[in-house]
């Protein structure tokens, strides 16, 4: 299937996996073609995920109010997620557009029979409560990560939309229900160049910065991030009872170590246990080096460093470059 400026329903109906890597190579080149998303958001409905169909039509909305295929894409979305109100709504705009599509009518014709039957059964047929998550985020001189604590979530169970401003993600838990995420990002990232890992005790995911800069908060346009910055040293706030944030802490912590680390992450993860672990005077001898060297010495010996500034010492191939 070669990359075209649009995509025939035709061809994602053949091989919608195949349809989904093309289209998303394709709009890595041209994020801002709504019909590109209206076609990536006809193969994830092919493919279930629905969730992030819906994602995408809405995204084709945004990028292009009049185009009543969007509003079809999202309505159909919607449906199958048991929104009938939102995809009655979706379906009702779209027929303002396009009157002569008599598929609408069908549809919205659908959706007022399921929201009448939702109204007969209501004590019957709930929709169950998603447990609650907690997630967190950091950030590195080049990345921006946000993490999700859940356990024993399926590979296969994470769709990760990145964009250069947002990040919607759809996560299934253990427990079958699905975890709902959408971020306006503070500062632009680079969607070629971030990516999600799932382990065993969490989802990953790492968004690549385009400047080299310290973000503030994780959120922007006007919006109170709800995801507060780590610090392994304080609960959070709005938490009355400590003690099962320890736990959560612990049991986490046991589980990964367990996990088999490589790279930078595994690099990561014995300074960070060579800190926790050691004195005050190896703390202050990291933090001062690190610190003055620009990110480029780390050492533990406060004797040396004390009584010196620690130069800037980047690897023989690399340009240090004062940002």
């Amino acid at each position: 299937m070669a990359t075209q400026r649009s995509f025939p329903d035709s061809l994602i109906d053949e091989d919608p996996q195949k349809a989904l890597e093309v289209l998303n190579e394709a709009l890595q080149g041209d994020s801002d073609n709504a019909e590109f998303f209206c076609q990536r958001a006809y193969a994830h409905i092919l493919l279930k995920k629905y969730s992030c169909a819906a994602d995408d039509a809405k995204k084709a909305q945004q990028l292009q109010p009049s185009l009543p295929l969007a509003f079809m894409r999202t309505g159909i979305a919607e449906y199958h997620l048991n929104h009938y109100e939102s995809a009655h709504a979706a379906f009702t705009q779209g027929h303002q557009l396009d009157v002569s599509d008599k598929s609408f009518e069908v549809w919205i014709k659908r959706c007022e029979e399921m929201m009448g039957d939702q109204t007969q059964n209501s004590n019957v047929n709930r929709t169950p409560a998603v447990p609650p998550v907690k997630r967190d985020w950091y950030q590195t001189e080049s990345q921006v990560i946000v993490t999700v604590m859940a356990k024993n979530v399926p590979k296969d169970g994470v769709c990760v939309n990145f964009m250069e401003k947002e990040l919607s993600a759809t996560i299934q838990l253990a427990s079958g229900e699905n975890y709902n995420l959408h971020l306006h990002l503070l500062h632009p990232v680079v969607p070629q160049q971030s990516s999600f890992k799932v382990l065993t005790t969490k989802v990953e995911i790492k968004m690549k910065k385009t400047e080299a800069i310290r973000w503030e908060k994780l959120e922007g346009e006007g919006q109170e991030s709800n995801i507060k910055h780590f610090n392994p040293n304080q609960y959070p706030t709005s938490s009355h009872y400590t003690h099962k944030w320890d736990k959560m802490v612990v049991a986490l912590s046991e589980e990964e170590k367990n996990e088999n680390l490589e790279g930078d992450a595994a690099l990561n993860k014995l300074f960070q246990q060579i800190y926790t672990d050691g004195s005050d005077e190896v703390k202050r001898a990291m933090n001062k080096s690190f610190m003055e060297s620009g990110g480029t010495v780390l050492s533990t010996n406060w004797k040396d460093v004390a009584k010196r500034k620690v130069e800037v010492s980047p690897p023989e191939d690399v340009e240090f470059k004062k940002y």
